[in-house]
């Protein structure tokens, strides 16, 4: 049996800390790691049976590590693995979205973030914006509600940059940081989905 959480009454705990453990495994490039990561992020996040949840975190993967190379990444690949995430997503029937225009807005934020690593022409307010473009259309949740759970995800990819930029070190306390941000986010998330 699967676990009975879904998109509108995930475990945030749950998720925040699986989303950590595949941060820092695609920072440090451990595949095998991200996919565990993912699966269980993919589980406790939407609540899909085992073999949708396995295929979704396939898709997981395969999008992060194409994106992954700087700054030779394939973002159309990136959002193919997408889309076939997110239609894995709509059959479950919980939520209703277009599942191309999900996956653009997912690897859009990808992008933002990307960009502000690189530059400090790119604001965090825009990377804020980006993810609430993101939870404003898969939810159909309202912007402002958004903004809290956006903000922390952002607090938690600043926490990630630092992380990296020291040598992205597993018992760096910027990493237990960076899992309580996610956390919050995902605590806020949820709150906000649920008005």
């Amino acid at each position: 049996m699967y676990a009975r959480s879904g998109p509108l009454s995930f475990d945030p705990v749950l998720v925040g800390n699986r989303e950590a453990d595949a941060w820092a495994a695609y920072y440090r490039h451990e595949w095998r790691t991200f996919l565990t990561a993912a699966v269980g992020m993919v589980s406790a996040g939407f609540g899909m049976p085992p073999h949708r949840t396995l295929l979704g975190a396939w898709c997981v993967l395969r999008a992060n590590q194409v994106w992954s190379p700087y700054p030779d990444n394939q973002p159309d690949a990136a959002r193919a693995y997408m889309r076939r995430f997110y239609e894995l997503v709509l059959l479950s029937g919980a939520l209703a979205f277009e599942p191309v225009e999900a996956a653009r807005l997912e690897v859009e934020w990808w992008r933002v973030h990307r960009a502000h690593q690189h530059s400090t022409e790119v604001t965090e307010p825009e990377l804020v914006s980006a993810l609430v473009d993101l939870y404003a259309y898969v939810f159909c949740a309202r912007r402002d509600a958004l903004e809290p759970a956006a903000q922390k995800r952002v607090d938690a990819m600043n926490l990630s940059d630092r992380w990296v930029e020291a040598g992205c070190h597993r018992d760096d306390p910027l990493l237990a940081a960076e899992r309580r941000a996610l956390v919050a986010s995902y605590t806020a998330l949820r709150a906000a989905v649920e008005l």
